[in-house]
């Protein structure tokens, strides 16, 4: 089983922010982070997602995921995002990452686990930590689709 954790960060929302990803198999861990300029909290979530499952190499084994957004575990494991397609995203945000998500969603079939934020679950806290230090890195790039969006 791949295990993967995932947190976002954005100071001020909108604001300067961050993902942060932790991905476990077998005896291998791998840390993944970035930062953007000016963006949203619900966009890192969500991307820290896309580009953990965009780091697999391998199919057909079991992938859960971690999360401690509401937004981005709801969307999926109710349905929401599904729904929210058939009627070509109206009135929805992040819909450039959504369909960015959908593909690796059918790819991989990950399951969605919801952690409390900032509870001490030690793998959410050191994603949370990798997403807010990427979140004040300077010289941050734009997010093209909050920016352009």
């Amino acid at each position: 089983m791949i295990t993967i954790f995932t947190d976002g960060a954005a100071k001020g929302n909108p604001g300067p922010g961050g993902y942060g990803v932790v991905l476990k198999y077998n005896q291998h861990r791998k840390e993944l982070s970035g930062g953007y300029r000016l963006t949203t909290n619900n966009r890192m979530e969500l991307l820290a997602v896309i580009r953990a499952l965009q780091e697999l190499k391998v199919r057909d084994i079991p992938v859960t995921i971690y999360s401690d957004s509401k937004y981005v575990v709801d969307a999926i494991e109710k349905g929401w995002l599904w729904s929210w397609q058939k009627k070509g995203f109206k009135d929805k945000k992040n819909i450039d990452l959504w369909k960015i998500y959908i593909p690796l969603h059918v790819r991989y079939k990950p399951k969605f686990v919801w952690v409390k934020g900032h509870a001490g679950h030690i793998e959410n806290e050191r994603c949370d930590q990798l997403a807010v230090a990427a979140a004040e890195m300077p010289n941050l790039p734009a997010d093209e689709g909050y920016e352009n969006g």
